[in-house]
C-alpha cells in the first residue's frame, strides 16, 4: 500500500547511468532525469543525457515537423470550471470572458490557454454522457472570445468513458476549439489524432503524465502531474527529448507550488493553474501567484531561448555550497540563465560563474533585482545578488529593460470558505395540508457522503497529498453537524408535475435560461399518465419560484434530514434527488446539497455521481451549472415553511 503523501516508484526521478557504455534505454519511460548531488558528476550527467536524446530519437525514428506548424507558446494554461463565477454570471445567465481574463492577468500574469472542465463530478446524475455537458448554445462564441484575446481553448475529454472518435472531433469542430485535453490517459488514440488533423491543421492533443516517446511527435503538450524531482533539480524527459514540447506542471492538492514552478522554470516548460479542483477551492498563495507573474515576461519574449537547441542544465554553478541552480539557454549568441534558489534561506552571493568577456552587460528580467558583477579566483565573471528562499531570477547577457514584478513573500494558503446562502423566511400559521410538522430544537446530525474529489462542503479532501488512489478516492466520508432549527413543516412528498403545471398556468413563469426546462413535457403539459410523478427537469431557481408562489420555500439539508430520520418523508415514483435550500458559494463555485437519492443508478465508472435511493443521512454535493444543465430527470424538490412556536 503506497502512502498518499509520498511519490510512487513510477513518479520518482530516474537515476541516470554515468558509465559511458551504459544502456540508456532504461530512461525512455522516465518522468524526470534525476541530477547527481555532486557537481563533479554534472558534466558526465549532461553527456549521458545528450547521448540518450540522440539514441532515443533514433529508436523511435523521431520526426518533429508538427512543431513547425503547431503553436508551442502555451506556457501557462488554466484548468477552468466552465461555470466558475469569474467566468459565468449565474444571476444574469451569461459568460464574462473579459472579466475572467482581466482577473487572470492581474493574478497570474495572464493565461496562454484554458481547458474547459465541464462534467465531473456531476456526470452520472442521469443518462447524459460527457458531451452532453458541452451542450451550451453560446459556447462557440465563448471560445471565439477567448481566441480573440490570444488565449487558446482546449476541451477536456474523458477517455475512460466509452465514446466514438466522431464525438470528440465533432465537439472540437462545433466549438472551434484549439485542442483536446485528455483526462487520465497518457496519449490520445491514433484514430482521433488522424481525424483532428483532417479537420484542420494545428489542433493540439495533451495527454496526462508520461507521454510515450513514440507519441511526442504528435502531442505537442503533456500534463505533468505527479512528477517528483531530485534534491538537485533534474530535467524533464519529454522537454529534453523535444525542446519545443511543453509540459504543464501541476500538483492539484498542494498549498505550495514552489517545486513545480522551479522545475518548469529550469526546464523552460509550463504550468497548469488549477484553483478550483472539482468544486473545491485550492487557490494559489500570493507568493506563488507573483512568482508566476514574474516568469511571464521571459516566457513571452524569450521563447526562442527556452525552446531552442542550445540548453545546458545545471550550468555555470558558482560553487561554495550555494543551493542556487541555473539553466543556460543561448539564442543568436546571447545567453539567458533561468535561476532558482532551492534553499530554505535567502541567498546573498554569486548565482553564476561564467566565461564571458569583461564588460559584458547583465540584466535581471523578472523583478529587476540589482546584480553584482565581479571576478572569482579562477578569473570567471561572477554574477549574483540577493535571491529569496524559493526565489527565481532570469539573467540575460545584454543591456535591456529590467524586470519590474514585485514578488509577494506571503506563502499562506488563501482560504475561501463556502458560505451557505441564507434561506428566505416563509411563515405559515400551521402546517399546510400535505406537510408534516417538525419541532424546533438542537439536532446533532451525522452526515454520510462519498468523498470523491469534491468533498461535501468547502474542505479539500486530499490537502498536500501526492496522489490519492482508489479506494480512498471513493471512500465514505462522515460530517458532524449541529443544527439549531426553529419549528417548520415539510412536504411529505415532492412537488408533482400536475402541481407545477398549476403554478405555470397561474404565473406564466418562464426561466431566464430555458434550456432543458421541463424537457419531458409535451405541448406545455406533463406526459399523459405522469401527472402524479415528481416534477423534474427543474433547477434551483425554478424550484424556488414555485415555492415562493406557494408561500413556501425549500427545506434546508438539515431540515430534510431531520424530517427524513423521523420517518415523515415519502418518496415519489420514480424516486428523484431532492434539491434543498442549502446552496453554497465560495465566490468561485456554487453548489447545492441534494438529499434522498434516486432510482437512477449510473454504471460503468466509480467517477460518476451517486445514484440509487439513499437514507436520510446521506448528502451529495451537486455543482451548479448554467444554460439549464442543472435540470435533470433525476432531480426534483419538495417544499417547506417556517411555523410559529417555541424551540424546545
Amino acid at each position: 500500500m503506497f502512502s498518499p503523501y509520498l511519490p510512487r516508484p513510477i513518479d520518482r526521478p530516474a537515476t541516470v547511468p554515468l558509465d559511458p557504455d551504459a544502456d540508456l534505454s532504461v530512461l525512455d519511460e522516465a518522468k524526470i532525469f534525476a541530477a547527481p548531488d555532486d557537481p563533479a558528476d554534472w558534466p558526465a550527467w549532461r553527456a549521458a543525457l545528450t547521448r540518450w536524446r540522440t539514441e532515443a530519437r533514433e529508436r523511435v525514428a523521431y520526426e518533429g515537423s508538427r512543431y513547425d506548424v503547431e503553436r508551442t507558446d502555451g506556457f501557462v494554461v488554466a484548468l477552468t470550471w466552465l461555470w466558475d463565477e469569474l467566468l459565468y454570471d449565474h444571476a444574469a445567465g451569461r459568460f464574462d470572458v473579459d472579466g475572467y481574463l482581466a482577473a487572470a492577468e492581474r493574478e497570474f500574469g495572464g493565461f496562454d490557454g484554458v481547458v474547459l472542465w465541464h462534467a465531473y463530478p456531476n456526470e452520472g446524475i442521469d443518462e447524459r454522457d460527457q458531451f452532453g455537458y458541452f451542450d451550451v448554445p453560446e459556447l462557440p462564441d465563448v471560445v471565439a472570445r477567448f481566441q480573440a484575446a490570444g488565449v487558446r481553448v482546449f476541451v477536456s475529454y474523458y477517455p475512460w468513458e466509452e465514446s466514438s472518435p466522431e464525438s470528440v472531433v465533432g465537439l472540437v469542430d462545433r466549438l472551434g476549439a484549439d485542442g483536446v485535453f485528455l483526462d487520465s490517459s497518457k496519449e490520445g488514440s491514433a484514430e482521433v489524432r488522424a481525424r483532428l488533423d483532417a479537420l484542420r491543421p494545428g489542433i493540439a492533443m495533451e495527454g496526462e503524465s508520461r507521454l510515450p516517446l513514440a507519441r511526442v511527435h504528435d502531442h505537442t503538450m503533456s500534463w505533468a502531474q505527479w512528477f517528483a524531482d531530485s534534491p538537485v533539480p533534474g530535467v524533464l524527459r519529454a522537454t529534453w527529448f523535444e525542446r519545443r514540447h511543453v509540459l504543464h506542471h501541476t500538483r492539484r492538492w498542494n498549498h505550495s507550488h514552489l517545486e513545480e514552478l522551479q522545475s518548469a522554470w529550469l526546464n523552460g516548460s509550463g504550468i497548469l493553474v488549477w484553483e478550483t479542483v472539482f468544486g473545491v477551492w485550492v487557490g494559489w498563495s500570493a507568493r506563488d501567484r507573483s512568482l508566476l507573474r514574474s516568469m511571464r515576461r521571459v516566457q513571452r519574449e524569450y521563447r526562442a531561448w527556452l525552446q531552442g537547441e542550445d540548453w545546458t542544465p545545471l550550468a555555470d554553478h558558482p560553487g561554495g555550497g550555494a543551493a542556487v541552480y541555473a539553466s543556460r539557454w543561448v539564442h543568436d549568441g546571447v545567453p539567458l540563465w533561468t535561476v532558482v534558489n532551492r534553499g530554505d534561506a535567502e541567498w546573498d552571493g554569486p548565482w553564476l560563474a561564467v566565461d564571458l568577456p569583461a564588460g559584458t552587460p547583465f540584466t535581471e528580467l523578472t523583478t529587476g533585482a540589482a546584480l553584482s558583477v565581479g571576478k572569482d579566483g579562477e578569473g570567471r565573471t561572477v554574477v549574483g545578488g540577493r535571491l529569496p528562499a524559493g526565489g527565481i531570477a532570469a539573467v540575460l547577457a545584454a543591456d535591456v529593460a529590467p524586470g519590474a514584478v514585485v514578488v509577494d513573500p506571503d506563502p499562506v494558503f488563501p482560504r475561501r470558505p463556502a458560505v451557505r446562502v441564507a434561506a428566505p423566511a416563509r411563515v405559515a400559521a400551521d402546517a399546510p395540508e400535505g406537510m408534516a410538522r417538525v419541532d424546533g430544537g438542537r439536532y446533532d446530525l451525522v452526515v454520510r457522503y462519498r468523498v470523491r474529489e469534491t468533498g461535501l462542503y468547502d474542505e479539500a479532501p486530499y490537502v498536500d497529498e501526492w496522489k490519492p488512489l482508489p479506494p480512498r478516492l471513493h471512500a465514505a466520508g462522515t460530517a458532524h453537524r449541529r443544527a439549531e432549527l426553529t419549528p417548520y413543516a415539510v412536504g411529505r412528498t415532492e412537488v408533482t408535475n400536475d402541481e407545477f403545471a398549476v403554478f405555470l398556468a397561474a404565473t406564466g413563469y418562464r426561466p431566464a435560461r430555458p434550456e432543458r426546462f421541463l424537457a419531458h413535457w409535451s405541448g406545455g403539459a406533463p406526459p399523459a399518465g405522469r401527472g402524479a410523478e415528481p416534477v423534474t427537469y427543474v433547477d434551483l431557481t425554478d424550484a424556488r419560484a414555485y415555492a415562493a408562489w406557494a408561500g413556501l420555500r425549500l427545506p434546508t439539508e438539515d431540515e430534510w434530514q431531520v424530517a427524513g430520520e423521523a420517518g415523515l418523508l415519502e418518496r415519489g415514483a420514480p424516486a428523484v434527488w431532492n434539491l434543498t435550500e442549502s446552496e453554497h458559494t465560495d465566490g468561485r463555485t456554487r453548489f447545492v446539497i441534494l438529499k434522498g437519492g434516486s432510482d437512477w443508478v449510473p454504471s460503468g465508472s466509480d467517477w460518476y455521481f451517486d445514484g440509487g435511493r439513499r437514507s436520510p443521512h446521506f448528502s451529495a454535493k451537486y455543482l451548479l451549472m448554467g444554460a439549464g444543465l442543472d435540470r435533470s430527470p433525476s432531480v426534483g424538490f419538495r417544499c417547506a415553511v417556517d411555523l410559529p412556536g417555541v424551540t424546545s
